[in-house]
């Protein structure tokens, strides 16, 4: 799949049990239901209403929400 130039692929996500903060390479294929916070080892998983953990943890919005188009929860 080819990316767009102006899509932003990588994002801090901030784990709010410890608040451990870690830069992450975002998939362009599909969506991160669970990630595992590498400071307290907490999964963390989206929040209501939110596709996926870097749309509820990141400082980047997923690839699908970047481009305007609907995410993988359908």
């Amino acid at each position: 799949m080819a990316v767009p130039s102006k899509l932003v692929l990588q994002s801090i996500l901030t784990c709010p049990a410890c608040g451990h903060a870690a830069t992450e390479t975002m998939p362009t294929d599909a969506c991160q239901f669970f990630y595992e916070c590498t400071g307290c080892k907490a999964v963390l998983r989206p929040k209501a209403g939110d596709c996926c953990v870097f749309c509820s943890y990141g400082s980047v919005k997923c690839p699908p929400i970047q481009l305007k188009r609907s995410c993988c929860r359908g």
